[in-house]
């Protein structure tokens, strides 16, 4: 049996759906990320389990028990928001300890559980420093300390890493990681960055508007996206319709499907002249732009007014792959996704 269940979750604002019908079940001890732009429900989602936001229709279910209309208090669920919502006039220690001490726990069962924490968030030392005194990330740090030491079942992470800096946002996401699988902590993490999605997730529940778009481990939404929303907001592949690849020097298109995408790192690219293999779904066109990203070259390629996305690893023997270079793109038959156009 699940660990979380959700079931026919509905909540409407002022006549307007912003979950509709939502089930999804997540295993004990399990990461699981909901991924989606602003607006899709997503952080509403988390805010309904955490008892924060009460919900038209539906159940919501923690190890066994009903919780949908239970009080916040009382569904020992932990939640970790964008804004750190540290106490400014309390010190690390007390920021952490509070939950605690509202519980009525004695100072002498408290000071172990927040040492605890403080070597676990890699924060000792730092115990008496106040908030104004820390980095983003370290204060974010304290946040989820506050969180974790009151053992929750359930841990909410509502787009907890947004307000740092990027480098920060990568260390932190690893360490949130790490953290929660030395726990085994059960862990629900919404965010609109597919990085963050693909990097930490065991499973990923990518919502459009108010519902699960598609749900699978980041490997397979990645690899295979069911549908265009998903494979244009997961990363950046090329999307066509059937009728912008008519008429163009496009070799060997599936007879079957609409819409297709493509990974950009999937197509192979060589200097026009080359024979086409078998399997391959082969093109002709010329290099436009090139850009550096990093370890990645992108190319921007034109076939015949259709810009193609080419993504190769820096450090090949491609600097003759130019601007105005006439290019013959080929790409194998299981990397060409037929998938289902948006509605």
């Amino acid at each position: 049996m699940s660990f979380v269940r959700i079931q026919g979750v509905s909540k409407s604002y002022n006549h307007t759906r912003v979950l509709n019908n939502v089930s999804l079940s997540i295993e004990e001890g399990e990461f699981i990320t909901l991924l989606g732009p602003s607006g899709c429900g997503k952080s509403t989602l988390l805010r309904a389990i955490a008892g924060l936001n009460p919900i038209d229709e539906g159940k919501i279910e923690v190890g066994g028990k009903d919780i949908t209309h239970m009080p916040p208090k009382k569904r020992n669920v932990g939640m970790v928001f964008q804004s750190y919502a540290l106490f400014p006039n309390m010190t690390v220690f007390d920021n952490i300890a509070f939950g605690l001490k509202m519980e009525g726990l004695r100072k002498d069962g408290i000071r172990p559980l927040v040492e605890e924490m403080l070597n676990l968030i890699d924060l000792k030392g730092k115990e008496d420093r106040y908030p104004s005194q820390l980095s983003g990330g370290q204060q974010q740090r304290v946040a989820l300390a506050r969180s974790l030491v009151k053992k929750p079942t359930v841990l909410l992470l509502d787009e907890p890493l947004s307000a740092l800096d990027a480098k920060i946002r990568r260390t932190l996401r690893g360490e949130i990681r790490h953290i929660q699988r030395r726990l085994g902590m059960t862990t629900i993490f919404v965010t609109h960055d597919q990085e963050e999605a693909l990097t930490v997730s065991d499973r990923i529940f990518v919502m459009k508007q108010g519902e699960i778009e598609q749900a699978g481990t980041p490997n397979e939404i990645y690899t295979s996206p069911a549908s265009e929303y998903v494979a244009r907001f997961i990363g950046n592949y090329n999307v066509w319709s059937r009728s912008q690849l008519q008429g163009r020097p496009i070799r060997g298109i599936p007879d079957q499907g609409n819409m297709f995408a493509v990974r950009p790192e999937a197509i192979r690219m060589a200097v026009s002249g080359a024979e086409d293999e078998a399997n391959e779904i082969t093109a002709e066109g010329t290099v436009s732009i090139v850009s550096v990203l990093g370890n990645v070259l992108r190319f921007e390629v034109d076939v015949t007014g259709l810009p193609v996305t080419v993504d190769m690893l820096s450090g090949q023997s491609i600097d003759h792959l130019r601007a105005g270079t006439a290019v013959r793109l080929s790409i194998p038959r299981g990397e060409w996704k037929s998938i289902q156009p948006s509605s």
